[in-house]
């Protein structure tokens, strides 16, 4: 009998999901059917991931700081964790406005379908949401992010999944504590810690017996809320552009890993494919992310004093491919509805808005168009246009927020590799199944 690797059983999943979809499609109940009775599969599963999310990173980060002698190496690994971020977020950003100036899809938009988009989505309830927390967003302070960060109640923080940063600030704090404490005193704690971290890890592997079916809930679910299908086609010069960006993204990240880490890129591909189905069936990073913490330390062979900290903070201020989104879609936007706000010095304002809103909107429901607003207002883009500019791309949102969010792992995956490669840090592939320690039967 083969056995099928992870991933192609999650691809397979995926295929049948969409062809599941389609075939509901044609009966009248069929959309109906598949919300109350597949759409619930896909999100327990979904739930399953975000419950370990906290515990995961709480456990490993503590594990990881702790198994390290000197701070200054973690203090060294920081610094340079968040400038290639910062590095990695200007560079797509700068693709995303380089292909959308190129290419210029706005100039394929017909009025007619501007019409439709804004007497069909313009006064969307949660257009509408997104542009109020966009505003609340910009009352705030220039560095209430950083406050942000800070919780005041540690066990608060760890109830609540969008506040990852909060559970990040805690733990580090906990862990270079610990450091500081006798090693014998603590190593109570430390045993723990480590024994939690297992604990996690063991309950990825089961979660993930799951993930074909999951997968095969969750796309189906996409396809009958699928919205119409000529608006779609009509933005399709919009949504090229996005998806050629995203491909360039993905191949620099390959030359990195191929150049920097000295690794196949084939082979990381293949390593964090199971993460990468699931980022694009899920659309959530922070949902994914126990699965890219288990593929990169695993799989790849990332020290996990590394992983620990890089993928937490990356699942939640690096969106390089939400950040390349946000140049298309703001640019676009102009290109279609207020031409003459396109010169060269909004364009740099893009950059600069893109990427300061990426790390302080990154906890935010629904970031990727909330960062959106925020850029389009920092260029002066008129306010009464704002609603139909964010109608014109609604309709393409989902599928390329998975797309964007499938880079967006993918990079983090590539950041933690060229880390741990800066601090010798990379070594071989220590693969554990979710049976290893199941008792056997003897043989006869």
């Amino acid at each position: 009998m083969i056995k099928l690797a992870l991933h192609w059983k999650i691809g397979i999943g995926m295929v049948l999901g969409v062809l599941f979809g389609l075939i509901m499609l044609q009966f009248e109940s069929g959309k109906e059917f598949v919300q109350d009775w597949i759409e619930p599969i896909g999100s327990i599963f979904v739930r399953m991931l975000k419950l370990i999310a906290v515990p995961l990173i709480l456990a490993s980060l503590v594990k990881g700081i702790s198994d390290l002698k000197d701070i200054s190496k973690f203090k060294s690994m920081g610094i340079k964790t968040i400038l290639v971020y910062i590095t990695t977020t200007v560079f797509s950003i700068s693709i995303g406005l380089g292909m959308v100036n190129l290419i210029q899809p706005g100039e394929g938009v017909s009025s007619e379908t501007v019409t439709k988009l804004k007497q069909t989505y313009a006064s969307n309830v949660k257009i509408q949401e997104r542009i109020s927390e966009a505003s609340k967003q910009q009352e705030r302070g220039p560095l209430q992010f950083v406050v942000d960060m800070v919780p005041d109640n540690a066990i608060a923080a760890m109830s609540n999944n969008k506040r990852m940063l909060q559970v990040i600030f805690f733990t580090i704090f906990l862990g270079i504590s610990m450091l500081l404490v006798p090693e014998k005193e603590v190593r109570p704690l430390k045993k723990f810690f480590d024994a939690l971290n297992d604990v996690i890890l063991k309950m990825v592997d089961l979660i993930m017996l799951f993930a074909p079916i999951a997968v095969l809930s969750l796309l189906a679910t996409v396809i009958v809320t699928t919205n119409d299908a000529a608006v779609l086609f009509a933005l399709l010069r919009y949504v090229g552009v996005v998806v050629v960006g995203l491909l360039l993204l993905l191949v620099f990240y390959l030359i990195v890993v191929w150049t920097y880490t000295k690794k196949a890129p084939f082979w990381f591909l293949k390593q964090i494919a199971p993460a990468q189905l699931l980022a694009f069936s899920t659309s959530s990073s922070a949902a994914t992310l126990p699965v890219t913490m288990e593929r990169v330390e695993e799989h790849i062979g990332v020290d996990k004093e590394v992983s620990s900290f890089v993928l937490p903070v990356g699942a939640t201020i690096n969106m390089d491919g939400t950040s390349l989104y946000q140049a298309v879609a703001s640019v676009f936007i102009m290109q279609v509805l207020w031409p003459e706000g396109l010169i060269f010095s909004n364009q740099l304002v893009i950059i600069l808005t893109a990427l300061l809103a990426s790390i302080g909107s990154a906890a935010v429901p629904g970031a990727g168009m909330v960062m959106l607003v925020i850029v389009l207002d920092a260029v002066g883009f008129p306010k009464e246009l704002l609603p139909i500019g964010l109608a014109l791309i609604f309709a393409v949102d989902r599928p390329l927020d998975m797309l964007r969010t499938t880079i967006n792992v993918t990079g983090d995956a590539c950041v933690s590799m060229v880390i741990a490669k800066s601090e010798g840090k990379l070594g071989s592939p220590r693969v554990q199944n979710w049976d290893d320690n199941y008792p056997q039967k003897p043989s006869a």
